[in-house]
């Protein structure tokens, strides 16, 4: 029976293929809608002159979240693709000559702190203590609650939790309590950085990613981040979940606040249920009849979105020695570069940046003796975006690449391709152009994100990275589940 209620879900980004899987393994038929040639959203791959390039997500942390995904589904990790922890899991550079290598082991941890600031090693221990229990905390039971209301919060044993875990407490206030080493503080505040606000306005609940980062590991599937994506695409189609590529929702057709048709590039389709995978902006403001929408213009305008970036895909036609697969360049000031994302909105003077070089762990992202680099600069959404700024801030980039590593990429690409906003809006439809979605701010986490449910369509849910849990891969795939089960007991009541 539940096999005549069609779904349909827009978009196959992490959100979108799990709350596929999840809905087809309880019954229903689910078609999956994507506007692109290949499934994963901002997660997709590009191959250029034998170099293969993950055009998104370079990070795999949090492993314990895609472990108990494909476990819904009686699969483990291994079952699809082969998974490296790297030690070091990534380089900061302070300046030529000076930097830092996090190592997997704690001990080894506890050292390189010691060699920063003395007696820090005991700070650690603490800092990293609350950061396990933060963890735990919110993975059980704050990003598997869909936040339709306050309510599902005011629960004596969550009120006194919020506290322990610091929901109010600014990030910065927090690490500064246990280090005073600027090195230090600069590695344990890098992993806010992503979420949308400095430090100074994320709360310290989200030391929970240096738990995260430095206990839980980075590591690497090799042969890149999206064979995630193709594993998540063999869990979804062995569910029956069908894929259409290609395909783009131009609307969808509502009646009597009941979703009944989308309307696409391909045909119309008459639904049962919608899940909306895609930029919640997007498809809410331009997608959907104006009486049935959540949100307006002032609100959407009023939002903190987490950064957008300056990408270059970048193939060589020599090896780069002595970095590592992950690096982070922190030469400039790190204050000052968030100042000019978050409160002063602006092309970045002396930008940070990061460097990947997949090609250091995986020899098959590059042909022989080649070496893969993924350049990325983040940036204010909503920036001007033209070619010759891409191009001044490649050389930005790249003069002080050469001369903290010593070695010289220009003249030496095969391949060099940029990526930025312009790009994120016209593949993904991305609100402003960001990246990674809404800032994780006290003032937009839980119940206070744009809502999953559509208030006035009784047949429609939101997931992804502008609603919650909030941005990144893990997120994303646990907001999927979310939605799938909240849609499920939708379903269950027609």
């Amino acid at each position: 029976m539940q096999q005549n209620f069609k779904v349909h879900i827009i978009g196959s980004g992490f959100s979108g293929l799990a709350a596929a899987a999840v809905l087809a393994k309880q019954g229903y038929g689910v078609t999956i809608i994507e506007k692109n040639n290949q499934a994963g959203g901002r997660a997709r791959l590009w191959k250029s002159e034998g170099f293969t390039f993950d055009m998104g997500p370079s990070w795999y942390w949090m492993p314990d979240v895609f472990e108990n995904y494909f476990a819904l589904f009686g699969k483990k990790v291994s079952d699809f693709y082969d998974l490296k922890r790297l030690d070091p899991g990534y380089r900061v550079y302070f300046g030529k000559d000076d930097f830092m290598d996090i190592p997997a082991n704690m001990e080894q941890l506890e050292a390189l702190f010691e060699k920063y600031e003395k007696g820090s090693s005991i700070g650690l221990r603490k800092f990293m203590d609350q950061a396990a229990y933060k963890y735990k905390s919110a993975m059980g039971d704050y990003v598997f609650r869909p936040s339709h209301s306050i309510t599902e919060f005011i629960d004596i044993r969550l009120l006194i939790e919020s506290i322990r875990i610091h929901m109010l407490k600014p990030m910065s206030k927090h690490v500064r309590q246990y280090f005073t080493n600027p090195k230090l503080i600069q590695l344990l505040e890098f992993p806010v950085l992503f979420l949308g606000a400095t430090a100074q306005k994320i709360p310290a609940m989200y030391s929970l990613m240096n738990h995260a980062d430095l206990a839980l590991g980075t590591w690497y599937p090799m042969g890149g981040m999206y064979e995630i994506v193709k594993a998540m695409v063999k869990v979804a189609e062995s569910q029956g979940v069908k894929i259409m590529l290609d395909t783009e929702v131009k609307k969808i057709e509502i009646e009597n606040g009941t979703a009944k048709k989308l309307i696409t590039s391909k045909g119309n389709f008459e639904t049962d249920f919608v899940v909306a995978a895609g930029d919640y902006h997007f498809i809410e403001q331009n997608l959907i009849e104006k009486k049935y929408r959540n949100y307006d213009k002032k609100y959407w305008d009023s939002r903190v979105m987490s950064p957008s970036s300056l990408l270059f895909y970048i193939g060589l036609d020599k090896k780069i020695e002595g970095i590592q697969h992950h690096n982070l360049f922190f030469d400039e000031d790190l204050d000052q570069h968030a100042k000019e994302i978050y409160t002063e909105p602006q092309w970045p003077s002396k930008p940070l940046f990061y460097v990947s070089c997949v090609s250091k762990t995986d020899l098959d992202a590059a042909p022989e003796g080649k070496e893969n680099l993924f350049f990325l600069i983040p940036l204010a959404p909503g920036l001007k975006d033209t070619e010759e700024l891409r191009e001044k801030y490649y050389q930005i980039m790249m003069d002080r690449f050469e001369k903290i590593t010593g070695q010289t990429i220009r003249g030496h690409e095969i391949v060099k391709r940029s990526y930025a906003m312009n790009d994120f809006v016209n593949d993904y439809h991305s609100f402003k152009g960001n990246a990674y979605g809404l800032a994780n701010t006290l003032s937009q986490t839980a119940f206070f994100k744009p809502s999953m449910k559509a208030k006035k369509i009784d047949n429609l849910l939101y997931t992804g990275q502008l609603t919650v849990p909030g941005p990144g891969v893990p997120p994303s795939i646990i907001s999927g589940q979310v939605v799938a089960k909240e849609a499920g007991l939708i379903l269950k009541k027609r």
